[in-house]
């Protein structure tokens, strides 16, 4: 017991001190997938870095990560291997996978999802990537107990409002939830912590209490939502003031000082002269 112990903490550490992979996929245990450039663990959870300047991430529970895969190439045609050549059409068609022998599991690639339906709706999708992981963690299938469903938590009644027939349909879903939480911010003139309380709490305490109601349960969401979008945005700031001074750097070292521009046009045109 007491090894096992020992190499279960030795292999924890070891992973923690791996170098993060890009190009990787984060498979979850509730089906969805997370194409991301690279990974960290931060205590219990593993932050996927959505773009390589680690400007746009998600955090995800370690423990709902079933397991990383590489990111898919598209090869060409006439490099497909003669067994994937050889499939069935049928067989093609149910997602059959040659290398493995047996069905491609089917994946959402979450980040993309939440991407085009935050420009559909003119959103940051941080703040909705926000707004998942304050409501469901990114679990498709959660409910709460009050009822709600899916990513964003949409109640039956709201998803009907809003024309998601299936609130555990994940482009459903955040598509549902995203049109609502623009309609909020309109309603509110974009004030963004009314809106978020609307969202968790209802337009009408909002309204009823003229801001955020009273209710722990509905502050500490507003916080948390507004906390994890201003991480996001602080490490989008340090990065592109990185990459400014990495510019600036480079253009320093490559650069030829004006003083000997000038020296070197003086000389051409002196010598073109004697000439």
């Amino acid at each position: 017991m007491v090894k096992f112990t020992i190499s279960r903490v030795l292999l924890i550490t070891l992973m923690m001190a791996l170098p993060c992979f890009a190009g990787e996929v984060a498979v979850l245990k509730n089906g969805f997938s997370i194409v991301h450039e690279r990974r960290e663990v931060i205590g219990q959870l593993t932050r996927l870095y959505i773009s390589a300047d680690r400007s746009n991430f998600v955090d995800v529970p370690t423990d709902d990560i079933e397991h990383f895969e590489a990111a898919p190439d598209e090869p060409p045609s006439s490099a497909l291997p003669a067994s994937v050549s050889r499939l069935p059409s049928a067989a093609k068609a149910a997602g059959y996978d040659a290398g493995r022998a047996f069905p491609a599991r089917p994946k959402t690639d979450l980040s993309q999802v939440v991407t085009e339906i935050s420009g559909k709706y003119r959103l940051d999708p941080d703040l909705v990537n926000s707004v998942i992981k304050a409501e469901s963690e990114f679990n498709p299938h959660a409910i709460s107990p009050k009822g709600a469903q899916g990513l964003m938590q949409l109640m039956p009644g709201t998803a009907s409002q809003l024309g998601v027939r299936n609130a555990f349909d994940p482009q459903a879903n955040v598509d549902g939830g995203t049109k609502y939480l623009r309609e909020l911010l309109e309603m509110y003139n974009f004030d963004l912590v009314k809106a978020l309380a609307a969202y968790n709490a209802g337009p009408q305490r909002v309204e009823r209490f003229g801001g955020v109601p009273p209710y722990y349960e509905t502050r500490a969401y507003v916080a948390k939502i507004v906390r994890d979008f201003n991480k996001k945005k602080a490490a989008q700031e340090k990065a592109a003031a990185a990459n400014k001074n990495s510019t600036a750097r480079t253009l320093n070292k490559t650069s030829v000082p004006s003083k000997k521009v000038a020296t070197a046009v003086t000389q051409a045109k002196t010598t073109g002269a004697s000439e």
